[in-house]
């Protein structure tokens, strides 16, 4: 399942619904600005209900310290979606994705967000974002077979033309 980042599509929403933290003096991380950069699936017809996000500070926000997916639908409908009853215990809730970026600060960065989980408008903002994304998404995937269309046709257009 290709993420994309929500802020490719709707940029100043993510810019300024995006959940931070500012930390200062924690016994387990830099003082910092971080911010939670969600990110969303990008396949067409997929229904994955997820987010991944990626966690970025503000002085280096190319550097992703941890990466989290999270989902928020229950363990039955991850088991139907995955058609994988001991993979869908992965896919509910919060954790650090093994196949993305982590760093040593990534159990706390974890343990952060799960807190974020308790603000129950956090998570309906998650939701929405996700609703929006997948929305526009699948406006870009009905448009890119008449694009590839209007493609064909014209190179086959320039060669009837050069014969």
């Amino acid at each position: 399942m290709p993420m994309a980042p929500f802020l490719s599509r709707f940029y100043d929403l993510a810019i300024s619904e995006m959940r931070t933290l500012i930390i200062r003096n924690h016994p387990n991380l830099p003082d910092g600005t971080y911010g939670f950069l969600e990110l969303y699936c990008d396949e067409p017809g997929c229904d994955c209900r997820r987010v991944t996000i990626n966690v970025i500070e503000a002085s280096n926000p190319m550097t992703v310290l941890t990466t989290i997916s999270y989902g928020w639908e229950p363990e039955e409908f991850y088991g139907r979606w995955m058609r994988d009853v001991d993979r869908a215990k992965e896919a509910k809730g919060p954790s650090l994705d093994p196949i993305n970026p982590q760093s040593r600060y990534s159990a706390t960065f974890l343990t952060l967000f799960r807190e974020q989980l308790n603000d129950e408008a956090y998570i309906a903002r998650l939701k929405r974002h996700y609703t929006l994304f997948r929305a526009a998404s699948q406006q870009v995937t009905t448009t890119r077979p008449a694009t590839s269309a209007i493609r064909t046709a014209k190179r086959k257009d320039r060669r009837k033309r050069s014969r």
